[in-house]
């Protein structure tokens, strides 16, 4: 697998991307999808301190916010008029663990921690029409059986299960919460509470091919465990020049394109592998050809505040590029299929709203295609 994950002669990179496409096609057909989203970052405060990161800020940043719930309220309102059905709510791990001032907003709003706060941002987003899938960094599994009756999904980017990545001079060095450990640890009691969930690797954080292979499969053995992973993430590392890691070279376009094939032939067929379009806008086709089936969430309203600069591609456009390929683009929820079908695995109280905002996806006409 390691040695798939480092082809470089054309010929053999061409056949392993073909049999990952083949299986994509035997598993998920030709149509790809995406879910229309509004990007709520309720906190961009966080105790962790990656080397790749420009989400985090400290609190006398003049960047630095928490979301009031009038904030979120009028942004799951004006998403909701633009066609969006998720609420994608991320945030910083345990901000108050590191910062008085944040407890002191805390205890203003009314809420006993952050997640008890995104526990009513949740509810307010469902007020507005959307289904809610939080990214909240760690969580515990209280913390998480409190966040389930009101998302339909959870969230956390395995990244890498490394720990020398966690050493001196690292990129996790000063995270915490990035110790494979315990990232391992939240993964595993989701499938505990049968809660769907998302999770990913992030390539080109210094770590190994062989290391890269270790995430995919310890990925894989947790959703046999469990049946809960819905959908695997792989992202490609992007320079900015206000992180340390601002000179550090990106993973090329095909060094992507592999680890997107590797995921495919790795993971079972019902989990979906996906790539954030906005991050390699010039290399969709050749993606699409590496074996993915999704491009996770796109907002017609909220910039991707994690990739500041790299705009979400237009709907339009990127369903022709799809069409281009071969493929048909279409809507998808927060939450799959096979998980509403699985017992457990959605709160009662969640059904009829997502039933109806299925219908409302199966109905949205296919984005209109550019004819050359």
């Amino acid at each position: 697998m390691t040695a798939l994950l480092g082809l470089t002669e054309p010929d053999e990179v061409a056949a392993l991307l073909a049999l990952a496409a083949a299986r994509r096609d035997a598993a998920f057909g030709r149509t790809v999808t995406y879910s229309p989203k509004v990007f709520l970052p309720i906190t961009n405060l966080c105790r962790d301190r990656c080397s790749y990161c420009t989400f985090r800020k400290e609190p006398d940043d003049p960047d630095a916010w928490t979301m009031r719930p009038d904030d979120v309220e009028v942004w799951s309102l004006r998403g909701r008029r633009l066609g969006c059905k998720e609420a994608l709510l991320c945030l910083g791990d345990k901000p108050e663990l590191a910062y008085a001032s944040h407890r002191v907003t805390l205890a203003a709003l009314g809420a006993s921690s952050t997640v008890a706060y995104v526990r009513r941002a949740s509810e307010i987003a469902l007020d507005c029409g959307l289904l809610p899938h939080t990214n909240a960094g760690i969580l515990t599994r209280d913390e998480m059986t409190l966040l389930k009756p009101v998302n339909v999904s959870l969230g956390q980017m395995l990244e890498n299960v490394s720990p020398r990545l966690c050493e001196r001079g690292e990129v996790h060095h000063h995270a915490p919460d990035k110790h494979p450990a315990v990232r391992l640890r939240m993964l595993r009691e989701a499938g505990e509470l049968q809660i769907p969930f998302t999770t990913g690797i992030l390539i080109g954080i210094g770590e190994t091919l062989a290391e890269r292979a270790d995430t995919l499969l310890a990925i894989r053995d947790l959703h046999r465990a469990y049946g809960h992973i819905q959908e695997v993430i792989v992202q490609n590392f992007r320079a900015k020049p206000t992180i340390p890691l601002a000179d550090a070279p990106e993973p090329s376009a095909l060094d992507l394109a592999r680890t997107i094939a590797m995921a495919r032939l790795v993971l079972d067929d019902d989990v979906s592998v996906q790539a954030p379009p906005n991050l390699s806008p010039a290399d969709l086709t050749l993606l699409l050809g590496a074996g993915l089936n999704d491009w996770g969430g796109i907002s017609p309203l909220t910039p991707d505040y994690v990739n500041p600069e790299a705009p979400w591609p237009h709907v339009a456009a990127l369903a022709t590029t799809c069409a281009s390929a071969g493929f048909r683009l279409a809507e998808r929820l927060a939450i799959y299929p096979a998980h509403v079908a699985k017992p457990g695995f959605l709160d009662p109280h969640l059904r009829t709203r997502v039933a109806a905002l299925a219908a409302e996806a199966a109905a949205t006409p296919t984005p209109e295609v550019a004819v050359p």
